[in-house]
């Protein structure tokens, strides 16, 4: 063992030990300094110990823990979606979703494709869908694979056109609108002649216009 890997195993210790929410949040951020500084360390049991924190249902930790996974960055990207697809408890489900949509890596695709086609029972869980709206929107900037890039704009034209979420079809106006292709611009113009809700249509002609 590393001294590299004896530090963060002892970061991972103090994490495990951590009771109240402001030690469990200075835990956290002390073991996202480790991994950033000694990256290649134990980083899947950090990762690991960072999701595992989603599951404590305080806002203050989930929310040291989604910033953790993103500052780690892509390295976090296929625990977040194995733990999503192993995972049963619908918030955790959306602190990672939140996650991968703030990472904006490729590997995300299909899961927010997912995410974005399935019809939620409530306002909490219809949140999630707008998050992976963006989340695409976050894939389309930062991919340079046109099949990745035309998966995102066909699932954000969907939830433009088709979907009764006036929330998420902004969330899909400002994410095609980011990605800017002429296929993506071509979907704004199409949605603002069927669009009826006057916030959406505002953000679709402010996305359309030359200065848009």
């Amino acid at each position: 063992m590393t001294v590299a890997d004896s530090s963060l195993k002892d970061r991972l210790t103090r994490l495990d030990r951590a009771i109240t929410p402001p030690e469990r949040i200075a835990a956290i951020a002390e073991l996202v300094e480790g991994v950033k500084n000694d990256p290649g360390t134990a980083v899947d049991e950090a990762i690991a110990a960072l999701i595992a924190q989603l599951e404590q249902h305080h806002p203050g930790v989930a929310k040291a823990a989604v910033d953790g996974l993103v500052e780690i960055g892509a390295e976090s990207v296929e625990g977040a979606i194995a733990a999503y697809h192993r995972c049963t408890d619908q918030m955790v489900q959306a602190y990672l979703i939140q996650g991968l949509a703030r990472i904006g890596d490729p590997r995300a695709i299909d899961l927010l494709v997912e995410v974005v086609g399935v019809e939620m029972a409530n306002h909490c869980q219809g949140n999630v869908r707008r998050v992976a709206a963006r989340g695409l929107g976050q894939v389309g900037c930062n991919s340079d694979d046109p099949a990745i890039v035309g998966a995102a704009i066909d699932k954000l034209t969907w939830a433009l056109m088709y979907t009764e979420d006036w929330a998420l079809r902004y969330a899909a106006c400002v994410s095609l609108s980011e990605i800017g292709t002429d296929k993506a611009v071509g979907a704004l113009h199409e949605a603002i002649a069927r669009e009826r809700d006057p916030v959406v249509v505002a953000r679709l002609r402010e996305a359309i216009s030359p200065a848009g």
